[in-house]
């Protein structure tokens, strides 16, 4: 069995140095997810099903692989960036105020049925002091990622285990990203981190920083088959409400991440 730290280290290597045949001949036309919200995009994530999940601030989806809706249940605002593990879909929330001094947010990790979107559990997370906004999972542990304020130059994140029992902080030296971090994903061998204001991040599965670019997966990032990588974007009507879909994208050490339209 290949070590962990190194399968991570060979994803990576791969993914960047050849990319394709990391997907970049497959089909690239984008993922049109079905229906409108009256908020707009704020994560996907995806099962192994290939099932799509679409978190809209205040209401959550799911879609098959092509974005036919299969369900929708109204949510507590603010939700945030989502994951799924083991059949469940986990969702960061916040119930209180983001990007403020500690003691106006209020963080939870809600916990939702990956068939039928019941809602099945809510755990706190205090630590996340500026507002919890995502949630990724590697298989082994979540870690979760929230708001900032501007006065602060360094990203901190923080990691739990299956259980949602707290487990450690670590600092990313990113500088001062514009709120903080709003999406995360764990793909293809490294974390990801998407930031308003076009930050892109990326840290190797010890939390070291490996790259910085400017791209934009704020609205969404997720690992998608074949080496590439899911970008979600909003799509506004100023009566309908707002409507996402994904694209497909490759790493690229230049640009971080390149869409492939």
């Amino acid at each position: 069995m290949i070590p962990r730290p190194l399968f991570a280290c060979l994803s990576l290597f791969l993914a960047l140095a050849f990319p394709l045949a990391a997907g970049e001949d497959a089909d690239t036309d984008p993922i049109q997810g079905e229906g409108r919200y009256p908020r707009h995009l704020q994560g996907v994530c995806r099962a192994p099903s290939g099932d799509i999940y679409w978190s809209w601030t205040d209401a959550i989806a799911r879609t098959d692989a092509s974005g036919k809706l299969l369900a929708k249940v109204a949510a507590d605002n603010h939700q945030g960036d989502l994951c799924h593990h083991d059949g469940r879909v986990y969702v960061a929330v916040n119930l209180g105020r983001f990007n403020r001094p500690a003691g106006e947010a209020d963080s939870w990790i809600y916990v939702f049925d990956g068939e039928s979107l019941a809602l099945l559990e809510k755990h706190p997370v205090p630590e996340l002091i500026h507002g919890a906004g995502g949630i990724a999972c590697d298989g082994e542990r979540f870690l979760v990622v929230g708001g900032l304020p501007p006065e602060i130059e360094v990203n901190t994140v923080h990691e739990y285990d299956l259980d949602l029992r707290f487990v450690k902080s670590h600092v990313l030296p990113s500088g001062q990203t514009r709120l903080g971090i709003q999406t995360v994903a764990w793909a293809h061998g490294a974390w990801w981190f998407g930031c308003y204001g076009k930050t892109l991040l990326r840290a190797d599965d010890t939390f070291q920083l490996t790259g910085q670019w400017e791209f934009d997966a704020a609205i969404g990032i997720e690992e998608a088959p074949e080496g590439r990588f899911f970008i979600g974007r909003n799509h506004r009507d100023p009566k309908a409400g707002y409507a996402g879909s994904l694209h497909y994208a490759v790493a690229d050490e230049e640009t971080g991440l390149r869409l492939l339209e």
